[in-house]
């Protein structure tokens, strides 16, 4: 289920959601830090600020998603992403794959601007990320026999690392990693049963 022995083009054939993804956070990251040479204009207008979403600036409940502080932190969620997400894709196709992802992001983020005070600012894809996760822990809990019981182990084994890692890293939004995680699980329910009944 997480090995993938695709080759790059097969890949691309059999998880358009995942690769669609993966260039837009790639195009996002490069654009950003060209235009962070001639200012912050283009981060300061996606990141989600909550004084700003307040104010009507809703878009910033979307545009953090594609968003990433640092080379680590962009490395580190495309792995995440293509870990998580080819299996989840291949499950319920293109489409509602990424409308299960965004609105995994979108939820933490709207749990982020009620939850935090106004000041806060906030970016990165780990909502949405973690909302994967929620997906597969939604699996173990109640559709068990569409895993292996090495899938099983490794999701266990994924989720606990990912949570910990949350608590160990500074200036982490746990409040995104773990909501997300929430989300994902509550929404596995609806994406799965058309798919699977």
């Amino acid at each position: 289920m997480f090995i993938r022995r695709e080759n790059f083009q097969q890949f691309i054939r059999l998880y358009p959601a995942v690769t669609l993804l993966l260039i837009i956070n790639t195009c996002i990251f490069i654009a950003v830090k060209l235009t962070f040479l001639f200012g912050h204009t283009l981060l300061e207008n996606m990141l989600g600020i909550n004084i700003y979403i307040k104010e009507g600036q809703l878009w910033r409940l979307i545009t953090p998603i594609f968003l990433h502080s640092s080379l680590f932190h962009f490395i580190f969620n495309s792995f995440s992403l293509l870990l998580f997400g080819p299996a989840i894709e291949q499950m319920l196709q293109k489409t509602r794959f990424l409308t299960f992802y965004l609105l995994c992001g979108i939820g933490a983020n709207i749990l982020t601007f009620f939850l935090m005070p106004p000041t806060y600012a906030h970016l990165g894809a780990s909502g949405a990320i973690f909302g994967l996760i929620g997906f597969y822990l939604y699996l173990v809990a109640f559709q068990k026999h569409l895993l292996s019981r090495q899938d099983v182990q490794m999701i266990k084994g994924l989720a606990i690392f990912a949570l910990i890692m949350t608590f160990l890293q500074p200036n982490v939004n746990v409040l995104a990693h773990v909501g997300g995680a929430i989300i994902g699980f509550l929404l596995a329910s609806i994406f799965i049963k058309p798919v699977h009944r």
